[in-house]
């Protein structure tokens, strides 16, 4: 017997005969409940196959299922919820809930790309929405509910690589400047942390502990827990700041933390009025990067202050400007 439990519910999983059986244990909080259901279950399919009683015809699931079973897992397990629950929402605008899940095909799959992209949608988020049914699929296919899923890796647009500019020292103070006072400290915090958007939107004075100097967030991308320490820059700036709301960050115009469209909207006017029309939020943590490779900060090091779970990745966010490469050259003058 093979007996699992996720997300509180207990599934049982099976062969009779060679034919694979997955079930939800409906109803079981404990093993031994489970087990007795799974049996339950055998028993059935071995009179079915005996012929003693007639063979039922399989369940067919509708989107909406699989929707709701997606939206219980994102909730305990995804970071981005609320961005599930709003693509759903926009996602099924194309889709129909009444639908039967094993009646969408590859040739719906593609539809649905470009209505996503007459939307408006880029490549990159239409990417978003078919890795979210990707993954509602998956937990349907290992439940049993069905038994492929179309909504694959090769469905997926294939994205150049591009380079997120990173701050320059000269551009630092220009940035600065051209932020309201209330913003500027988002920025020092951004370039002293490597933290992410939300991550610093998110964050709360609960998070800091002063008195070992640390930072410390467990809500984070990929349900990684983040620990950093807090420096002679952080600490100044956090000790001074006014505690207003549980949040550290948070809008003046409402008193609470940013939404992630005020917060945009607010960067959008910062990088304009700093002549960086092009200049990224997360172009800050590209430069916390790089900086750190510069003053020689072990990759493996900046690795884990980044939180990257493969140091390929770290390496992609450090950058090196040509005055770096010419200095690079020159150590093989020595060897002339």
């Amino acid at each position: 017997m093979t007996i699992t439990k996720r997300n509180g519910k207990y599934y049982c999983r099976f062969q009779i005969n060679g034919e694979r059986h997955h079930y939800l244990c409906s109803g079981a909080s404990s093993v031994k409940e489970a087990e007795k259901i799974e049996n339950a279950f055998k028993y059935k399919l071995q009179q079915q196959q005996n012929g003693v009683i007639p063979k039922e015809d399989k369940k067919r699931y509708k989107l909406k299922t699989l929707k709701e079973n997606f939206l219980e897992y994102s909730k305990i397990n995804r970071s981005v919820y609320k961005q599930d629950i709003g693509r759903l929402n926009i996602a099924f605008q194309f889709f129909k809930e009444d639908d039967y899940a094993d009646k969408i095909t590859l040739r719906e799959v593609e539809q649905f790309k470009v209505w996503l992209l007459s939307l408006g949608k880029s490549k990159k988020t239409v990417n978003l929405y078919i890795g979210i049914f990707r993954i509602m699929y998956n937990l349907a296919v290992e439940i049993g509910w069905i038994k492929k899923n179309p909504f694959t890796f090769k469905t997926e647009f294939k994205i150049e690589p591009y380079k997120i500019q990173y701050l320059s020292v000269e551009s630092q103070p220009v940035l600065e400047k051209a932020a309201p006072d209330y913003f500027k400290p988002i920025i020092i915090t951004a370039l002293n942390s490597g933290l992410r958007r939300n991550n610093i939107i998110e964050l709360k004075w609960e998070n800091l502990d002063f008195n070992f100097r640390t930072i410390e967030i467990t809500k984070n991308k990929g349900n990684k827990n983040i620990k950093l320490p807090m420096n002679d820059t952080l600490y100044e700036l956090f000790s001074n700041m006014q505690r207003i709301s549980e949040y550290v960050f948070v809008n003046p115009h409402t008193g609470g933390k940013w939404s992630s469209t005020k917060f945009g909207e607010q960067w959008l006017r910062i990088r304009e009025n700093a002549g960086l029309p092009n200049f990224k939020f997360h172009g800050l943590r590209h430069t916390v990067c790089t900086r750190l490779v510069k003053e020689n900060v072990p990759i493996p090091i900046v690795r884990d202050i980044m939180t990257h779970s493969d140091i390929k990745t770290t390496m992609l966010y450090t950058h090196v400007d040509s005055l770096d490469m010419v200095n690079a050259m020159n150590v093989l003058n020595s060897y002339n």
